[in-house]
């Protein structure tokens, strides 16, 4: 990997060589050229100048600038800029070290990895690293990079030194006309369901940081050349329309998001043992019920047939003594 830039990172009087490398790879977005559509032919823009009306070529294009609204452009060459006093050009110092959280995330732009650039800078390049780990804080500052000066945030990530570049304040548009003048109020109730619903959101796999856009537009191009329907994996579908109930939507996005875990297979499955123990416990309290109540019954059947015979035989004696008497 070829280094973007090289430059000098300003801590102090401590000076740390370094080389700026690019951090991201734009190439492998997505990326579309301009056709004809009648026949297919590429639409380019070829550069031509306005005053004579012809095409020229890139050794002819230079730098101008516009001052105002005018239609005045002055022309700066290499050595005008050369010229301009940055000590920025070479030398990124650091102005201010701060929290990671205090920087607006609208202002982060390109990033690049910072490499030791000298052997001498191996240790102040981990020195600042380590200091700004442990202090968490990231160093603020300023850098000309492609002729223009920005401002730069730098960072420590693993092992190394990261650059980030930032916009300028005055870059960051204002908000005004994005909102309505009347806020949207929310229950508490519905704060909650919203905050349960995060809390059913899991961790990112490797398919969520995965490019199925270029993935899919890659299998388009493939079909058309090969004339043919293109293949896609059948995917659930979301559900469109406007969200007229916010509760219900919250709740059901919950057991949505559980049921994707598997959750609610889990806790069906523990309701259905819990289910068969208790009907196993009230058939087992039901047999030995039954059981007590026929003993029970045994025993006060017995106990009847015995007072019975007693009442009998008691009878039968009276009986017997009566005829006895009327003998005599």
């Amino acid at each position: 990997m070829r280094p973007t830039a090289k430059f000098s990172i300003s801590f102090g009087l401590v000076t740390i060589p370094v080389a700026a490398y690019n951090a991201t790879d734009t190439s492998a977005s997505v990326s579309f050229v301009r056709i004809h559509t009648a026949d297919g032919g590429r639409v380019r823009n070829q550069p031509v100048c306005s005053l004579e009306g012809v095409e020229i070529t890139q050794d002819e294009i230079g730098r101008g600038y516009k001052p105002g609204d005018g239609d005045t452009v002055v022309p700066l060459s290499d050595e005008d800029l050369d010229a301009l006093p940055l000590p920025t050009a070479k030398t990124l110092t650091i102005l201010a070290f701060v929290a990671g959280g205090d920087i607006d995330p609208l202002q982060m732009g390109k990033g690049y990895y910072l490499g030791i650039d000298s052997p001498a800078a191996a240790k102040p390049y981990v020195l600042l690293r380590e200091a700004m780990e442990r202090h968490q804080r990231v160093g603020l500052g300023k850098i000309a990079l492609h002729g223009r000066e920005t401002l730069a945030m730098i960072r420590p990530m693993e092992d190394a030194l990261v650059m980030q570049v930032l916009l300028w304040p005055h870059q960051i548009r204002s908000m005004d006309g994005v909102l309505p003048e009347r806020q949207a109020e929310v229950a508490r109730n519905e704060v909650s369901a919203a905050e349960a619903l995060m809390d059913s959101f899991g961790e990112l796999s490797d398919d969520d940081l995965h490019d199925h856009y270029r993935e899919s537009l890659e299998e388009i191009v493939a079909a058309k050349l090969a004339h043919r329907e293109p293949e896609f994996p059948a995917g659930e579908e979301q559900p469109a329309g406007e969200v007229m109930d916010l509760m219900a939507a919250l709740q059901d996005s919950v057991r949505a998001a559980k049921r994707s875990r598997g959750e609610d297979e889990e806790a069906a499955s523990r309701s259905g043992r819990t289910a068969k123990k208790s009907t196993a416990k009230k058939a087992t309290a039901a047999k030995s019920t039954a059981a007590k109540s026929t003993a029970t019954t045994g025993t006060a059947t017995k106990a009847a047939a015995k007072k019975t015979a007693a009442t009998k035989q008691t009878a039968a004696k009276k009986t017997a003594s009566r005829g006895g008497r009327r003998a005599g």
